[in-house]
């Protein structure tokens, strides 16, 4: 099982492997296209980038260089654990 913390909240455990988009829509992110193309659903990530799955092509065109963002609609958590702020 993997761990999802967003902001300052209580962690919550999720299967690893899981889309980290639902739990940041229950957290107040906001979703436009959800193909990675508006980049409305950009959430910092605090801790624990290397728990998620890697940067695909529709992050690499829109976020450029990549430190702490990710865009919500394309990634999952492959296990561990993830701290989100939005």
């Amino acid at each position: 099982m993997a761990t999802i913390k967003f902001n300052d909240e209580e962690a919550v455990q999720v299967p690893d492997g899981e889309d980290i988009k639902d739990f940041c829509e229950e957290n107040g992110v906001p979703f436009g296209c959800e193909e990675g193309v508006c980049g409305t659903c950009i959430v910092e990530i605090e801790e624990g980038m290397e728990n998620l799955t890697p940067f695909n092509e529709e992050e690499e065109d829109f976020l450029g260089e990549m430190e702490t963002e990710r865009l919500a609609c394309q990634c999952k958590i492959k296990g561990g654990c993830v701290h989100i702020r939005y």
